[in-house]
């Protein structure tokens, strides 16, 4: 969707403490026409590791550097990054970042995340986006757990100019997402947005209401909910894998959304999610304004990481 498309130097600005930080060790590690030794390879290893890849994803791109070494793909150091990017951008079909949309009627994205992941401000810069598309959007305040978290949704809605569905305090959270479907298909809305609790990933008894907003939503639109979109911390690092893995046992998390990107030098974490989880990384968070989202493109975020 081009809506969420951003230039290939806004991205690179963005993520600028891991691409400095990754700069500056691999130029350290790499030099210049080195040649490639065991001490190199150890050297490397733990550089990605480092960045966030991932203790197994670097594990897979080291085996496979060296099986193109001893094929004589490579010979020097300097080919190093060019083949690392290679392996790292066919981990992405071209299909894998598209959002999920209803093929009629109103396209249900239920939104699910951890207490400060940025979830809410997430919400409201999918939101934001989709209205300066011209889209008509509603969002569901189902967290009703905290009222804080109500009001900070409502905000938002009357910041970007959508409208939003909301019960009291303590209300059944599937309760609220059965008015929000209801309202949805009346007023003839292109999306909507369910908000759910920022629940810890260890409640169970959360999670079953995370699948029992899911349910309700199933039940009043066709094929609801069309995308399930997990969102992540960045700066939590391997942390997010974790928590990705037991929310994916409530829900079928259908994509990423890994907020404050731009606010860590440990961005590496989006080629362990994919490559570990298997679900896209489908938008990225970078900075506070409701319009710093961008539809994740693994070549440009590939060539932003390395560049």
């Amino acid at each position: 969707m081009g809506i969420f498309s951003k230039t290939a130097q806004y991205i690179k600005e963005r993520l600028d403490k891991t691409r400095q930080q990754l700069k500056t060790s691999l130029s350290a590690v790499l030099g210049i026409g080195r040649a490639i030794d065991q001490q190199l390879l150890d050297q490397l290893e733990e550089t990605l590791i480092k960045a966030d890849v991932g203790v197994e994803t670097t594990a897979k791109l080291m085996e496979d550097l060296k099986v193109a070494y001893k094929a004589r793909q490579i010979s020097t150091s300097d080919q190093i990054i060019p083949f690392l990017k290679d392996k790292i951008r066919s981990y992405w079909p071209a299909y894998d970042c598209q959002l999920r949309l209803a093929p009629s009627g109103p396209t249900v994205i239920l939104v699910a995340g951890v207490n400060g992941s940025g979830k809410t401000t997430s919400i409201a810069k999918l939101a934001y986006t989709l209205r300066q598309d011209d889209k008509k959007v509603i969002v569901a305040a189902c967290d009703t757990f905290r009222a804080a978290a109500v009001e900070q949704l409502t905000l938002w809605a009357e910041r970007i100019g959508v409208q939003i569905v909301k019960q009291h305090t303590g209300a059944d959270p599937a309760a609220v997402a059965y008015d929000a479907c209801e309202a949805a298909l009346a007023r003839s809305a292109d999306f909507l947005i369910l908000d759910t609790a920022g629940r810890l990933h260890t409640q169970k008894d959360l999670m079953r209401q995370l699948t029992k907003i899911r349910d309700v939503a199933a039940r009043k639109i066709p094929g609801a909910p069309h995308e399930v979109l997990l969102v992540l911390d960045a700066t939590t690092g391997q942390n997010a894998i974790s928590q990705a893995r037991l929310f994916t046992e409530a829900i079928n998390v259908t994509g990423i959304f890994l907020a404050k990107l731009d606010g860590t030098a440990r961005g590496g974490i989006v080629i362990a999610i994919k490559d570990q989880l298997g679900i896209p990384v489908k938008f990225v968070g970078l900075g506070e304004r409701p319009d710093a989202i961008a539809e994740f493109d693994p070549q440009t975020f590939v060539e932003a990481l390395f560049g």
